[in-house]
């Protein structure tokens, strides 16, 4: 459940951070075409006017809080690959991060994926595409590194690979939503990504 917060003076860049960090728990609790901007200001012990002296638009809110998984989830995989031995465990470490992030911010997946959000401005839809068609690459990326090392089979078409990957996650998600407890998320996960990754792997 949404807990309100004190209201209290802050700046306008914190404000702005609060109203984000709200309509992700809401997203989270409600789904996406179910949240209001009256909904984010009760939850903040606000008006809707105090919104939206910060955000013009709901969808300015909404265009906020899909930078903000842009860049809270490319910092976690980038730090994630960094640790890495090689690329596919770079790969490997990417995923269970991401996995991670997703088990602590369960409406990611539903603001990413979402048919609403996808319908809205052209501005937003596009932010989205990037941020999924920037996630393929790198994964596409990694995987072409592991060609070159032998790592992964030769004839490995790479691009395919990583929308293969991305398309695990979202299964996963969408599983772990629908059955709750019945098939946790990381669990899951631990079962899954070696397969993906005896399909992927170099014969000897």
């Amino acid at each position: 459940m949404i807990q309100k917060t004190v209201k209290k003076r802050m700046s306008s860049e914190d404000r702005q951070g609060e109203i984000i960090r709200v309509a992700v728990e809401l997203a989270a609790d409600k789904g996406v075409n179910s949240v209001t901007t009256q909904d984010m200001a009760d939850a903040m012990n606000l008006t809707q006017g105090a919104i939206f002296r910060h955000f013009s638009t709901k969808d300015d809110i909404w265009f906020a809080v899909i930078v903000w998984v842009r860049e809270r989830l490319m910092k976690i995989l980038d730090k994630a690959a960094a640790e890495a031995t090689d690329p596919l465990n770079a790969i490997e470490r990417m995923f269970f991060a991401h996995i991670s992030f997703i088990s602590k911010h369960p409406a990611i997946p539903r603001l990413l994926f979402s048919e609403l959000l996808h319908k809205k401005s052209g501005k937003l839809r596009q932010l989205i595409e990037g941020i999924i068609s920037g996630y393929e690459a790198k994964i596409a990326g990694a995987l072409e590194e592991a060609k070159s090392q032998s790592l992964v089979s030769a004839d490995l078409d790479s691009q395919s690979a990583a929308v293969l990957y991305i398309g695990m996650i979202q299964g996963l998600v969408m599983q772990s939503s629908i059955f709750g407890g019945k098939h946790a998320l990381k669990q899951q996960a631990e079962k899954a990504f070696p397969i993906f990754l005896h399909g992927v792997k170099a014969r000897s």
